[in-house]
């Protein structure tokens, strides 16, 4: 192997300033005001289960690493619990960001958590039409979902005798307007 190969150093990352600008657009949070001060990492109860933790995809989208932010775990472990937006001492929304970035990644089609991804589509699906969750058909579609229709049987059966899960789903006012929240959403998709 030539000498000039093996002292080659590795291509120097580049900031791509249209992942930044993209994310920092459809969040509408300044994700560039972070200067990595590590409060939201050390705030959050489910960074021991992430990949890459909370101040890391900060920075990696600071830095246009759009394939590792969009295929993390992180975005899809995210709770959505607020701890680290409470902690940011520059006001930035991050479970927002988690979020947005979760959006992102579905519509590029890399998600790496299928599973989480099958049951974010099985929760949005039941409050599409029921107007809000519906536990027992979510469940069951999530399961069919993931191949797994008998998994949890014996906790679902404990759950329908205490009557904790119900076989119909319960009417609410208003479910027409939740439709239309939704066809809203789904048009202005289309148009971006």
């Amino acid at each position: 192997m030539p000498d000039d190969q093996a002292t080659a150093e590795p291509p120097a990352i580049r900031p791509d300033s249209a992942f930044v600008l993209l994310v920092e657009t459809k969040s509408g949070e300044s994700v560039s005001r972070c200067y990595q001060c590590r409060k939201c990492t050390n705030g959050c109860p489910a960074a021991f289960a992430m990949d890459l933790k909370p101040n890391q995809v900060m920075r990696a989208v600071q830095l246009g690493l759009k394939e590792e932010v969009l295929r993390s775990k992180t975005i899809w472990v995210c709770a959505s619990c607020q701890a680290c937006t409470t902690r940011c001492p520059n006001d930035i929304d991050i479970a927002h960001v988690m979020d947005t970035l979760r959006q992102l990644s579905r519509r590029a089609g890399v998600a790496a958590e299928s599973k989480v991804v099958k049951f974010h589509e099985a929760f949005l699906d039941s409050v599409r039409r029921h107007g809000r969750v519906f536990e027992l058909g979510m469940v069951g579609r999530y399961k069919m979902a993931v191949f797994e229709p008998f998994a949890d049987t014996k906790i679902a059966w404990d759950m329908l005798k205490r009557g904790k899960l119900k076989f119909l789903p319960k009417g609410i006012k208003g479910k027409r307007e939740v439709r239309e929240m939704f066809r809203e959403r789904e048009d202005k998709q289309e148009k971006e």
